[in-house]
């Protein structure tokens, strides 16, 4: 019914890891979180920093409050969008969530 003390030694007594096998499980987490969360959520500020970089006038944008409006003019850290036909609002760039209607440049006639 009981284990005989030669018996719990005997069962203890397993080659020790090495020290690098212990971290393998560690590492393995590590890559799998990046793979799975950290890359995309980069790769999604990227996306973002370049929409924001390239907002130009005529755009439609809607904030990440809701707004939704046409670009007036574009500052250093700010635009000028307008919600209605003459009411105009400062926001801060960064708080453009999307582009919804990108204009197109116009080409020059040749």
């Amino acid at each position: 019914m009981f284990a005989t003390p030669a018996f719990a030694q005997a069962a203890g007594s397993g080659g020790a890891a090495s020290p690098i096998m212990q971290f393998v499980p560690l590492i393995l987490i590590f890559a799998i979180m990046y793979f799975l969360m950290i890359r995309p959520q980069q790769k999604r500020a990227k996306q973002h920093r370049e929409m924001v970089a390239s907002l130009s006038k005529g755009d439609h944008v809607v904030t990440q409050g809701g707004v939704i409006g046409k670009v007036a003019s574009v500052r250093d850290d700010e635009i000028e969008v307008e919600i209605a036909q003459g009411v105009k609002v400062r926001i801060v760039r960064a708080t453009v969530a999307q582009v919804v209607n990108k204009t197109q440049p116009v080409a020059a006639n040749s």
